[in-house]
């Protein structure tokens, strides 16, 4: 019987929180391999959407995931410590609460502020590097409105009204362009003319964004504009003191906020650790496998890592894209030592990156180094999006990209959002009442006025159509028949009725021109499922999947020449009732809740994330 051997994952940050589900899939089956991952917080943050927090444009949950929730069902063991020290000889972690032992250890800790010995930085600045940091500013600039509200003395509330982020990287822009968004609804909220209110953005470099073409840089600088904050680069910060900032060679700048964003630096822990080689700014050294150099056995992801590809003159930048390629090569390579298999080398490829410049605007920069292209405003928005989203699918899955979709679209406030507040408006779900009661009061009527003919005759087909004649005097014999209800039927386009006629050749009708026994079912089934969706609808039962199912019989009729003009109206309000009508004077509002909470309990469920919060 094989040894138990124990892999450690340091860190529930963009690269631990992958490694860890990656190495879950690897080893599923085996039962000899334990995966521990160890961080001081209970959830998983997403750093790069703290700016959204910070400025108030979404609620405080909508930038973490509970770990229970991302690893529930796998094999992995969450344990809650802050690890002070490793033993790389002895192969233990030290914690504050116990020691771990292990024999493959994934080092993914993150970083830190760095404040490049600017004095009183790290004291009176705030910084945005957590979760924690996130709601500290936005509780910070939230009481200094208030303050600045009520204060009569015009020189203090100057100061008050005077914001400064400190950094022009993508943390700098991304938060100004928050905050500036956020300032018109701020004011509004305590009585304060927008005009009063400064923003700055100030940092030592000559322009905004360095990493960017310079067309992106005009773009930036363009929208800063708009949203009237005020750019000083080429300004080095010297002194940050409560109540005021210096600039080298332009004097000072007197304000209660300061919010740090200018550059990271290695975690803690790592700046702490003598066994491993350190470069830059506390990133540990690794080879071309990403194990920390003179450690076989101890790997290195996300920000964490120094390492330059062969044939690139820099080292892999701490973005997210890299703590994604890191994870999967880390957990490709441990399963590669635990098997005796051969190592992959990390060769990344990254595809650029973006900027969001507030909710509505955004820039980026994607492709390779070959081949870049560049967007702006909507488009550029709706990759950062779209890259969001299929981050969290492998995080949380449709639970989190659920959640993403509708802070960042649905729940949206202020109109701040790539498009606007078009999906955004929320309205009391009860002016829907009449409507969807009405809707279905019409769809019982029509499935009660045909029951009987169906448990009459079973066999007896009239809602599908006869089987096309080949004697054109008897089709229309037939269509004169019909009279007016084949004149006023909605209109059908070609294509779909071939489409049509093609599966009811093949499902309904025999070779004789008369119909199949399936025939019988699906007419029963379309008047029984009029009856069901009628009386869902009128009790506000299931609505919205009974919605749904109106919109498709409603569609269904019209594709099969039936439908008189009527029904685009069954379409139309089947559609706006779908989105919680059945939530006021309906049975959802009881059924509902009792169903999720009994429905999250499942194991399947919670371990493939089919939910919503």
């Amino acid at each position: 019987m094989s040894k138990e051997k124990n892999i450690v994952v340091l860190g529930a940050g963009y690269g631990g929180i992958l490694t860890a589900k990656k190495l879950t899939r690897k080893f599923k089956k085996d039962e000899n391999i334990r995966i521990t991952l160890i961080d001081k917080n209970s959830y998983h943050t997403m750093l790069t959407e703290l700016h959204e927090v910070a400025a108030g444009r979404v609620p405080e949950e909508a930038i973490r995931i509970d770990l229970e929730k991302v690893f529930a069902g796998r094999k992995v063991d969450i344990v809650l410590d802050e690890i002070a020290d490793i033993d790389f000889d002895a192969k233990v972690l030290t914690g504050k609460v116990k020691k771990y032992e292990y024999d493959y250890l994934v080092i993914g800790t993150g970083s830190k502020p760095t404040f490049y010995n600017c004095d009183g930085a790290k004291e009176h600045a705030l910084t945005l590097w957590s979760y924690e940091d996130a709601i500290r500013i936005k509780s910070h600039i939230t009481e200094i409105m208030g303050e600045a509200s009520v204060e009569t003395d015009p020189v203090r509330r100057k100061n008050l009204l005077t914001f400064m982020v400190i950094g022009s990287g993508f943390t700098g822009i991304e938060m100004v362009g928050e905050l500036a968004e956020w300032k018109t609804s701020l004011c509004h909220t305590f009585s304060i003319d927008p005009n009063e209110m400064k923003i700055y953005v100030v940092d030592m470099v000559p322009k905004v964004l360095p990493t960017f073409k310079d067309k992106l840089i005009d773009k930036t600088m363009k929208r800063l504009r708009k949203l009237d904050v005020e750019v000083l680069t080429s300004s080095n910060i010297t002194e940050v003191k409560e109540n005021f900032v210096t600039i080298e060679g332009k004097g000072t700048i007197e304000t209660h906020t300061v919010i740090w964003a200018a550059g990271v630096e290695g975690s803690n822990l790592v700046e702490t650790l003598d066994d491993v080689e350190k470069v830059g700014r506390n990133r540990v050294q690794t080879d071309q496998y990403l194990r920390a150099k003179g450690h076989e056995n101890v790997f290195v992801v996300g920000d964490n890592v120094f390492y330059i590809p062969e044939g690139e003159d820099r080292p892999v930048p701490q973005m997210v894209e890299n703590a994604e390629h890191s994870a999967s090569t880390v957990a490709h390579n441990i399963e590669a030592l635990v098997q005796n298999k051969e190592l992959k080398e990390y060769k990344p490829t990254f595809h650029g990156a973006m900027v969001c410049i507030g909710g509505r605007y955004g820039i980026a920069q994607v492709g390779t180094e070959n081949k870049e292209f560049c967007f702006s405003g909507f488009i550029a928005m709706f990759i950062k999006h779209f890259i969001n989203v299929i981050y969290f699918i492998q995080v949380a899955g449709f639970n989190k990209v659920w959640t993403y979709l509708m802070h960042e679209i649905f729940h949206i406030e202020d109109r701040r959002s790539f498009v606007g507040g078009y999906f955004g408006k929320r309205s009391p779900n009860f002016w829907l009442v009449p409507l969807r009661m009405f809707l279905g009061f019409k769809w019982l009527m029509e499935g009660v006025n045909k029951i009987g003919q169906v448990i009459k005759d079973p066999t007896d087909i009239f809602l599908i159509p006869a089987a096309p004649v080949a004697d054109a005097g008897a089709a229309a014999s037939e269509w004169v028949e019909e009279g007016a209800e084949a004149v006023t039927a909605l209109p059908v386009p070609e294509f779909i009725s071939s489409i049509v006629e093609w599966s009811m050749d093949l499902m309904f009708y025999t070779s004789d021109g008369g119909y199949t026994a399936l025939a019988s079912v699906f007419q029963t089934g379309m008047v029984l499922g009029e009856i069901v969706v009628g009386l869902c609808l009128i009790g506000g039962l299931f609505t919205a999947v009974a919605s749904i199912i109106s919109v498709a019989m409603g569609l269904m009729i019209w594709a099969s020449g039936m439908a008189p003009n009527e029904m685009l109206w069954y379409m139309v309000a089947g559609v706006a009732t779908i989105g919680g009508s059945g939530s006021t004077f309906g049975m959802d509002y009881y059924v509902l809740p009792f169903l999720k909470k009994h429905w999250k309990r499942l194991g399947f469920v919670k371990k493939w994330y089919l939910f919503t919060d």
